[in-house]
């Protein structure tokens, strides 16, 4: 099969497309002929060589696909061969072929196309166990989501909305807030022309908000934490603009909370919150109140370029790579 290979630590440009042994599943594993593969941040951090996991020489990045099981491992009943699946992987989805773990393997909804399929599991997983477990956001409430227009920002904006939350979106440009807009944002602030902490000053009437989702980091943490009210929950789900130190003494003052939240712990410590997630996305996809939004589809061969797109923050919405035929 082909594959987008990593054969050395370092930058993403020193991937290349190449022939690989297809994979075999083993217990409790299924074999997924790949028709797209969603690009996440995490790909490169992994490609790095400074992830949490670090793959075997050479590997495939890729934490989550979309396409047909071709084969299942012994003891595996949740999917058979000839279903349309997305799945959360631990790594190896910018391929023909990928593996998965069952229990990380859910049957496509009737009426969910390959873009929405691939575009969906980390996205909006990830957002969801943040918003509903870390944040532990209400009906409501005041969202304040950053990165608003981002592969996984945007879906934070979406659920908020769906949960009955005032949603505030916050990006650097007018096309990214536009998109917000389109998704369900109440408000919108463009960090990059005006101040974080004084516009969510006048938009809340000086009240704040109860929650931040931030998958920035960066210098917009400091606003960000000041614009939380008392009893605000700051969730931390991502570093794009670097790692934020948080001062304990702001978090005593107003009774804050700083939380991180990563979809990976979710899997393997509360699998019981990951499927009433799952369900509840599901659900709200199938009512139309979710929209995944991709605004690139890339054959394998710019696999490299896709990764590029994220690094560079050149992109909005998700980013695929589409390993075979066009979508």
């Amino acid at each position: 099969m082909r594959a987008l290979l990593c054969r050395a630590w370092g930058a993403v440009d020193g991937l290349e497309v190449a022939e690989s042994d297809a994979p075999r599943p083993g217990p409790g594993q299924v074999l997924i002929e790949v028709r797209a593969t969603a690009v996440n941040y995490a790909d490169a951090i992994m490609v790095g060589g400074t992830y949490q996991t670090k793959p075997p020489l050479p590997f495939s990045p890729g934490l989550e696909t979309a396409g047909t099981v071709l084969a299942i491992g012994e003891g595996v009943t949740r999917v058979a061969p000839g279903d349309r699946v997305m799945a959360l992987l631990h790594y190896g989805g910018m391929a023909e072929q990928a593996l998965a773990d069952a229990a990380d393997t859910w049957r496509i909804p009737d009426g969910m196309g390959w873009r929405d399929a691939a575009a969906f599991p980390v996205a909006y997983f990830s957002s969801d166990v943040a918003l509903r477990w870390a944040g532990r956001l209400e009906a409501g409430e005041t969202l304040l989501v950053l990165g608003a227009a981002g592969g996984v920002g945007l879906t934070a904006v979406e659920i908020g909305k769906a949960m009955g939350a005032r949603v505030i979106a916050a990006a650097s440009t007018a096309e990214k807030l536009a998109a917000a807009r389109d998704h369900g944002a109440d408000e919108l602030i463009n960090y990059a022309s005006e101040d974080l902490k004084t516009r969510m000053r006048e938009v809340t009437g000086e009240r704040g908000a109860d929650v931040c989702f931030d998958p920035v980091g960066g210098d917009l943490f400091d606003a960000a934490l000041s614009s939380l009210g008392w009893g605000g929950r700051y969730v931390h789900v991502g570093f794009v603009g670097g790692v934020p130190q948080v001062p304990a003494n702001r978090l005593l003052v107003k009774n804050r909370a700083a939380l991180g939240s990563a979809l990976r712990y979710y899997r393997w410590h509360a699998p019981d919150k990951l499927a009433t997630s799952v369900a509840a996305l599901l659900g709200w996809y199938g009512e139309g109140r979710l929209r995944p939004l991709v605004t690139h589809e890339l054959p394998l061969e710019r696999g490299v370029e896709a990764l590029q797109l994220l690094t560079q923050r050149r992109a909005h919405g998700r980013v695929l790579v589409v390993p075979g035929a066009p979508l």
